[in-house]
């Protein structure tokens, strides 16, 4: 964490240190007043070698002084000296104890110096109170770490979700959110696997892990045993036809269509597959059909955006621009990332002679295509890529 993160956590408490300084003998007062007019020249210089023996002056003169206390562990906390900065932090809450940048920085401290059980308790209380964007996720990141240390995964995922939530863009977030779920990911495999390894979700998982390595055919070995254990296990036709629907085989993808229609008969309001449905439908010709299916998805879920797009090229194929129009027009709202609706939605103001409205779709989908470019370089290197689906691959075996 940089100083600047905190720098104003100083001067807070001068009035505070007022009151406490006439207490003092007038001389003492004097002395105090001087001392604390140099540290506060030199922290505004951004000289802490100077503010230091200055701040620990006024300390010696009036011990209960939290401007200087709190000051002074600040300043010994960013020269990273947290022994010495974490008895002055504490001095400061004990004096007054809402000042809740200085508690965070005790929390931090406590943490340095192998004071775990202090630095959790100290940092779990100033958390909710912090505004200060950088020191509140810096505090929040250090939380979730302790609670991952000490195997409290469920604690870390909670607060690893908040932070996503209000940091949505920050990589640090993001990245101790992967490494949460990730941990958690692999308890749960474990925890299953010891209590049910037979069972028709430890397949399921099993063909997950296979899905994500890449091995395909692996991974339909994997759900084939979890429908034979369990055929209404949740989600699972709809997950196998996902797979099956990846290969170019035609009698690969007629199961893909059996799986889709087996997963609604377990969940008739199973949008995915009613959507998924259609398209098959659409791609062999029966566009009545298709709009049927896609009619029956946009009314279980009214934005899903990709089912309003396909809604769209089958008003097109019937010969209804005007309702291919507004479907498109709808999508784009429902979901301005649609690169695809925006360059349909170009082609239709393009005939209507609304060229600004036809640029203005056309950037966006340019736009878009390249974060999409971007993206794909990026996961190209990071993606195994499935083996090819056969219909013979038991024969493979």
């Amino acid at each position: 964490m940089q100083a600047k993160s905190v720098v104003s956590v100083l001067f807070l408490l001068s009035a505070v240190s007022l009151a406490v300084a006439a207490q003092t003998s007038p001389n003492e007062k004097e002395q105090i007043a001087q001392h604390e007019r140099l540290a506060q020249q030199y922290d505004q210089e951004k000289r802490p070698e100077l503010a230091i023996p200055e701040w620990q002056k006024v300390v010696a003169l009036d011990p209960n002084n939290v401007v200087a206390r709190a000051n002074l562990g600040v300043l010994l906390f960013f020269r990273s000296d947290y022994l010495d900065a974490a008895p002055q932090l504490r001095a400061a809450i004990a004096l007054q104890p809402n000042i809740w940048k200085v508690r965070s920085l005790l929390g931090l401290a406590e943490e340095q110096t192998g004071d775990i059980d202090d630095a959790r308790k100290d940092l779990e209380a100033s958390f909710p109170m912090i505004e200060d964007r950088k020191l509140k996720i810096e505090v929040g990141l250090d939380l979730v770490g302790l609670y991952t240390a000490s195997s409290e995964l469920d604690k870390a995922a909670g607060l690893v979700s908040q932070l996503k939530i209000a940091y949505p863009d920050v990589p640090e977030v993001l990245y101790a959110a992967y490494r949460t779920y990730a941990d958690l990911s692999g308890e749960s495999m474990l925890s299953l696997s010891l209590s049910a390894p037979d069972s028709a979700q430890m397949h399921q998982l099993l063909a997950h892990e296979e899905t994500r390595q890449g091995n395909t055919n692996g991974a339909i070995e994997e759900f084939h045993k979890a429908i034979a254990i369990d055929p209404n296990l949740p989600g699972v036709h709809f997950e196998l036809a996902e797979l099956l629907s990846t290969s170019q085989d035609p009698v690969v993808k007629k199961e893909a269509e059996q799986e889709y229609e087996a997963a609604l008969k377990s969940n008739p309001q199973d949008e995915k597959s009613i959507w998924r449905l259609g398209e098959i439908a659409l791609q062999t010709g029966d566009v009545e059909l298709a709009k049927e299916d896609f009619s029956k998805a946009i009314a279980l879920r009214p934005d899903d955006s990709d089912a309003q797009l396909d809604m769209a090229k089958v008003l097109i194929q019937m010969n209804q621009p005007a309702k291919a129009q507004a479907v498109l027009e709808q999508t784009v709202q429902l979901d301005p990332t649609n690169a695809a609706a925006h360059y349909r939605l170009a082609t239709f103001y393009r005939g209507q002679n609304r060229m600004d409205e036809v640029k203005q779709q056309l950037d966006l989908y340019q736009n878009l295509r390249k974060e999409k470019d971007k993206l794909r370089a990026v996961y190209k290197g990071l993606q195994i890529q499935p083996t090819e689906i056969k219909a013979d691959a038991e024969d493979e075996k």
